[in-house]
């Protein structure tokens, strides 16, 4: 066993970073014991809380890519076992947290590949769509390998940089690639809230509570967003160096909700689902949200407790073709940004010209919604048809770490 002071420096967990590191005990087996105290002051009462909670939210049995700043040696991807952490408050005035967590040292990124565990079939669709299996691995990985079938790739730009991504990943694969630990988490999806201080602190785990009208939730290419008016979301697209803005908003019986909680349901690198819950008379009014690192579009499940229509239109009506029958619709001629909205289900519903989707009759409909980049010439794999295909193909993701 050895055990160090506090000479490793600030850990980095990828989502937060830890200052005050007291002690450090490894094992023989790979077991790390990290013990430390954040307080206040120095830091203010705020962070020092939401430092807490941050450690709570370390998942049990998830990996995490891991940096230590005085000691790159001990670099590396880890999974945490336990964690532990007790809050002292002097009414305010000196607020500690001591915390512990224990973590398996599964190896440096030259020793070790991630595994990209791609599963489920396509999705269920009302228009005989194969749909497309697609894969989005981290900005900045390397050796991207699916045995003797190589996919072909395409690049966003997102506000992280240049994302690659694999289009007809081959069947019964499971991707495996190389990555630096320090670019483990860039092109990640997130959540934020506005509410944490720092100001826009990105959110750890899924036992933090959100704000209803305060939470962001993006993969540097797609950022969405509520809006203060009833049922409306703010989906951004990333192109020409900014975020660029749609309006969209959902209606249950012809009644915008106005949402009562914010639920975290799944947050990790590769993909994070929020669920918006909202009161009906009687029972109650759902929208999950789930956001894909790579993906250019956000997907929605919207969910009520009775039967009634269910309607998801662009809030300022913008012209396009009813292609409703081909799953998909898209604006006809470039907006101002020079992109195009596109929006889908992957059962029948009833389209417009205006950028409206209506089903009629049910207790759910399932939707995507983003952007055409580059309007009228995007690049292969960009167009709605490919963004429709890529939603009906998308694939549940689990990331393992595998010996070289």
């Amino acid at each position: 066993m050895a055990i160090h002071g506090p000479d490793w420096g600030e850990i980095n967990f990828g989502r937060f970073q830890l200052v005050e590191t007291g002690v450090v005990s490894e094992q023989s087996d790979g077991t790390v014991s990290l013990q430390g105290q954040e307080s206040s002051p120095p830091a203010t009462v705020e962070e020092c809380l939401v430092l807490h909670e941050q450690v709570l939210g370390l998942q049990t049995g998830h990996i995490y890519a891991v940096q230590f700043r005085d000691d790159a040696t001990r670099n590396g991807y880890y999974q945490v076992e336990s964690t532990t952490a007790e809050m002292t408050n002097y009414q305010s005035e000196v607020v500690t947290s001591n915390w512990t967590t224990s973590l398996t040292r599964l190896g440096s990124d030259k020793e070790v590949d991630l595994q990209s565990r791609l599963t489920a079939t396509v999705r269920v669709n009302d228009f005989a769509s194969s749909g497309e299996r697609w894969h989005g691995p981290a900005v900045g990985h390397y050796a991207y390998w699916t045995g003797s079938t190589n996919p072909t790739s395409m690049t966003r730009t997102g506000a992280e940089g240049a994302m690659t991504v694999y289009r007809g990943v081959p069947a019964n694969v499971s991707p495996r690639w190389g990555c630096d630990v320090a670019d483990y988490n860039t092109g990640r999806v997130r959540i934020t809230d506005t509410q944490l201080v720092p100001m826009g602190a990105e959110v750890e785990g899924t036992n933090m509570e959100l704000g209803n009208l305060s939470w962001s939730l993006g993969n540097a290419l797609v950022n969405v967003s509520p809006s203060s008016s009833a049922g409306v979301v703010n989906v951004q697209s990333y192109s020409g160096g900014a975020y660029h803005s749609k309006l969209w908003r959902v209606t249950v019986a012809g009644t915008p909700p106005t949402w009562n909680a914010a639920t975290v349901l799944r947050n990790d690198p590769e993909m994070c689902v929020l669920r918006l819950v909202a009161s009906q008379s009687p029972g109650r009014v759902a929208l999950d949200l789930t956001l894909r690192r790579g993906s250019r579009v956000v997907e929605g499940y919207l969910q009520s407790s009775s039967s009634a229509t269910h309607v998801v239109a662009l809030v300022t009506a913008e012209t396009n073709v009813n292609t409703a029958a081909s799953g998909y619709l898209t604006k006809t001629s470039d907006d101002t940004d020079g992109n195009r909205f596109a929006c889908g289900s992957a059962r029948t519903f009833t389209g417009s010209t205006n950028g409206t989707m209506t089903k009629s009759s049910t207790t759910f409909l399932d939707f995507f919604l983003g952007a055409v980049v580059g309007g009228g010439s995007p690049v292969s794999g960009d167009a709605a048809s490919d963004l429709f295909k890529q939603y009906i193909g998308s694939m549940a993701e689990s990331t393992y770490i595998v010996r070289r």
